[in-house]
């Protein structure tokens, strides 16, 4: 999985916000608001990873077990899918 070109992660004001860039601007009508955890898989996603990477970089970076750590991932990258902003 990897996101979609032109989109930027911007903190804004002490939020982190997805902003669509270049063509994706006039595609994409919106911005989408991330918590920190939200920005720091975002961040990773840029790169590229399949589930099991966030899972482990999730339990490195912050005190959670894996079942909380894979459903809250799971809601993440289902919304992300349904605004189609994943490759």
């Amino acid at each position: 999985m990897k996101v979609k070109d032109n989109f930027i992660l911007k903190k804004i004001a002490g939020s982190y916000m997805v902003v669509p860039v270049r063509t994706r601007a006039v595609d994409f009508s919106g911005i989408i608001k991330l918590s920190e955890s939200g920005a720091f898989l975002w961040g990773i996603l840029e790169k590229g990873a399949d589930r099991e990477e966030l899972i482990a970089k999730m339990l490195e970076e912050y005190d959670v077990d894996e079942a909380r750590a894979a459903a809250d991932i799971d809601r993440f990258i289902t919304k992300l899918r349904e605004a189609d902003l994943l490759e």
